[in-house]
């Protein structure tokens, strides 16, 4: 089972998009925090899932890193994959962005405001399927093992 963050904007699991959560102003540690504490719990449950069972990545961030979102991830038997410190091509979330923005880019009129720009994300965010989020973890394996081949370096993906 896994589960991405991406500044806190989205999750998802293989099982599809987890909540989806706007930030106002400027992500913190704390807010880091408050946002697991809730929309990750309420995702973990809307699956049926136990914390416990997730393997979770998020990238090196300070506030990911920072010592009260250890604490909170460690309280909560959470399972915290260890990867490279600058590698977005070993972040699955980064493939579900690209897929995200083409379906936004799908419509043929601008948002007139940021309402109708929330409305778009939430609704398309939703419509993000099993299937693709499935393909991209199924991805992984080729993408570290390219990542090795390359000793760190730039790969393809």
């Amino acid at each position: 089972i896994w589960w991405w963050l991406n500044n806190g904007l989205g999750m998802y699991y293989a099982e599809g998009p987890g909540y989806l959560i706007k930030i106002e102003g400027k992500m913190d540690a704390q807010l880091y925090c408050d946002i697991l504490n809730d929309e990750f719990r309420q995702s973990c449950d809307y699956y049926g899932f136990d914390m416990g069972q997730i393997i979770f990545q998020q990238d090196n961030d300070p506030k990911h890193t920072s010592k009260k979102a250890t604490k909170w991830l460690v309280e909560n038997d959470v399972n915290v994959m260890q990867g490279p410190s600058q590698s977005p091509d070993l972040n699955p979330i980064e493939h579900i962005w690209v897929l995200f923005k083409r379906k936004l880019n799908q419509y043929r009129e601008r948002p007139d405001g940021m309402l109708t720009l929330w409305s778009r994300i939430s609704e398309e965010w939703e419509r993000i399927t099993r299937a693709e989020c499935l393909a991209v973890i199924d991805s992984m394996p080729r993408r570290i093992l390219a990542f090795k081949k390359a000793k760190g370096g730039y790969i393809k993906y």
